[in-house]
């Protein structure tokens, strides 16, 4: 069964001079993707800030950051061409195929670094990024993140992340939801003119953290014709009260998330959201190698045809709306 990601954090490893290929230790490395039969692969820049980046040197660390990274991945893409290649298109992620690659599209994992000039959307399309988190869990120049605290998780987007919404669909690039705040995921929903994505949250009714959506949010999202990427983290899934007790992410855990977001949403609008290499949990399948285990287990609850529309269907279907064929 083939697999389209919507959010990974393999890049913080090629970062740190890791590469994909012989990658140890992790849940990606190249000789996974193809194992686990990974058809696009979602890595995303994340920028750890590790608070609001509200001074110039703080915004300098990031902007410096965000250019290293973003080299290093392109690094990657190069020592793997053979097996690998970018997409930016949904032509591209089948062009791929056709040849035997996996596909990787980039995302970014905190829009921090937009910085209040809308000219730098412009330049995160020239750079090949397909998918931009428009906060991490700090404030930034388009917004607030979710919360525990209610008046923290009700503030909505800031004008610039209004406009930053208009010009990513204008591009082709987008607009992911996960760690926003609850205000300003119905920002998006009321002022987006494309689909929009959750790339990798899971279901509040099930885990109430903040993280989580809500049944009108899960759909929002399905009004909207985008997609929510079921996130492999423990936290998320469990019950609240096991969350810090068990690190243990378990097929059955998923699936039951998986069950509530098709009867909640339909099942056009479940997809799969890994976090793989942002986690710590214990996945009961290992990683990406592993996760045809996850997907046989897709196919005994809902069936082969819906499994495909979970599995990768949806996801490049979404894509294909948002950034063209």
């Amino acid at each position: 069964m083939k697999i389209v990601d919507l959010h990974c954090d393999t890049v913080m490893r090629f970062y740190r001079g890791e590469h994909l290929d012989g990658l140890s230790d992790s849940h990606i490395s190249m000789d996974q993707l193809r194992e686990g039969e990974t058809l696009a692969q979602c890595f995303a820049i994340y920028v750890p800030t590790r608070g609001p980046a509200d001074t110039p040197e703080k915004l300098e660390q990031a902007r410096t950051y965000f250019d290293a990274a973003y080299a290093a991945y392109r690094r990657e893409l190069r020592l793997c061409a053979d097996r690998v290649a970018p997409a930016y298109t949904a032509a591209d992620v089948e062009r791929n195929e056709g040849e035997g690659k996996v596909s990787a599209i980039l995302t970014v994992e905190d829009g921090v670094t937009l910085n209040g000039a809308i000219e730098n959307v412009d330049g995160y399309f020239q750079k090949g990024v397909r998918m931009v988190a428009l906060t991490w869990n700090w404030e930034n120049s388009l917004g607030h993140p979710q919360s525990g605290d209610p008046a923290k998780h009700a503030l909505g987007l800031k004008p610039f992340g209004l406009d930053c919404v208009r010009r990513m669909n204008e591009l082709g690039i987008a607009v992911d939801v996960s760690h926003l705040s609850e205000g300003g995921f119905w920002d998006v929903a009321k002022n987006s003119t494309k689909p929009f994505i959750a790339s990798h949250s899971c279901c509040r009714a099930l885990c109430d953290i903040g993280r989580n959506l809500t049944d009108e949010q899960i759909r929002a999202v399905a009004d909207s014709g985008g997609v929510i990427g079921l996130n492999y983290c423990n936290a998320f899934l469990h019950p609240v009260s096991r969350a810090f007790h068990d690190d243990r992410t378990a097929i059955s855990e998923l699936i039951r998330h998986l069950r509530h977001l098709v009867a909640v949403g339909g099942e056009d609008t479940a997809a799969l959201g890994s976090d793989y290499d942002g986690i710590e949990s214990t996945l009961e399948w290992g990683g990406c190698g592993g996760q045809q285990r996850l997907a046989e287990a897709i196919i005994r609850e809902f069936g082969e045809k819906t499994a495909e529309k979970i599995t990768h269907l949806n996801a490049l279907r979404a894509l294909k709306d948002i950034i063209g064929a």
